[in-house]
């Protein structure tokens, strides 16, 4: 499929601005740099029935969370969701627009978590903090208006990789396991080279080398990229919960979704997997730019009501 329209508008315009590549910036720079990006991209924030700052005991410390409440009666379906950033930069506000789309769109409590980042915090807190994260939100859902037998674990890009080490963590400890998972555009496999990695490496937004950038912001050691907490695509995949996989079309990370997605799918866990075929990697928080940003929220909402509405007190 060819490249989206205006997918490319947007990247001729970016392209056009000359700004240094990230791997040449300061992690502080690149934090103020997606803030701008998601300003500029982000549809409006919509109101929602109610928005709530928390804070979550982690090891260590506390991590901060926003409640985002749609209308309707308690309890609620629940979404618990990891933004991306490459596990260096994005927070609460950046990713509200889209959130805030998705808990009127889904009719879910949706949690959005500001787990901690790296280089400040390396591997493997982030993949720990996100755990305790929804182990807390399903002991604490009934408090929060939220249904603790419909709970779903999300996250896009690095928080897509966090969702799916989560589920993992919690079919391994025996912890809260989520009804399902949807992971937008993840990262798998941190260790491996995929062909799309080369073919849309370098103008498609993310590139190649920013890749290489963050991983070595986000690790302690090279051999961290084995570890199936960093790297969900090499751990034993069966008895996970079914999962809404997305990719797009022209992203380096593309291929390895994919596989993420044949490999549950081949371990007997029920995948719907889409790509967009048009699409670059970042769309969801382009959606005030890009229609299939939009049509992106709108599709993973119906995932979540189809596949929240069977169980718990629904």
């Amino acid at each position: 499929m060819a490249l989206d329209p205006q997918a490319k508008a947007l990247l001729d315009f970016l392209n056009s601005q000359k700004a240094p590549p990230v791997e040449r910036l300061t992690v502080e720079q690149n934090r103020a740099g997606i803030k701008l990006l998601c300003r500029y991209g982000n549809v409006a924030p919509a109101p929602v029935a109610g928005v709530e700052d928390r804070m979550i005991p982690v090891a260590g410390g506390e991590i901060g969370a926003r409640l985002y409440t749609p209308e309707g009666d308690a309890p609620r379906p629940v979404l618990v969701y990891f933004h991306g950033g490459g596990f260096i930069m994005g927070d609460l506000d950046d990713w509200d627009p889209p959130l805030r789309e998705l808990t009127n769109a889904a009719g879910c409590l949706v949690v959005s978590v500001a787990y901690r980042l790296a280089p400040e915090h390396r591997f493997p807190t982030a993949p720990e903090d996100c755990y305790r994260a929804l182990s807390w939100v399903a002991e604490n859902a009934a408090s929060l208006g939220g249904d603790p037998g419909r709970i779903a674990v999300g996250g896009d890009s690095a928080g897509g990789n966090l969702a799916a080490v989560a589920a993992l963590m919690a079919r391994e400890r025996g912890g809260p396991l989520p009804v399902c998972q949807v992971l937008i555009y993840p990262v798998t496999d941190m260790a491996g080279d995929y062909p799309s990695q080369h073919e849309f490496g370098e103008g498609y937004f993310l590139t190649t080398e920013a890749a290489r950038y963050f991983h070595s912001l986000y690790f302690r050691t090279d051999e961290d990229a084995q570890n199936v907490y960093a790297s969900p695509l090499l751990a034993d995949l069966g008895g996970l919960p079914p999962a809404l996989v997305v990719t797009a079309g022209y992203d380096p990370l593309r291929d390895q979704g994919q596989a993420y997605a044949r490999k549950l799918a081949v371990a007997g866990v029920r995948v719907d997997y889409r790509c967009y075929g048009g699409m670059i990697h970042g769309f969801l928080n382009m959606a005030g730019l890009l229609d299939k940003g939009r049509e992106l929220i709108a599709d993973t909402a119906a995932y979540l009501g189809e596949n929240l509405k069977g169980y718990g007190n629904s």
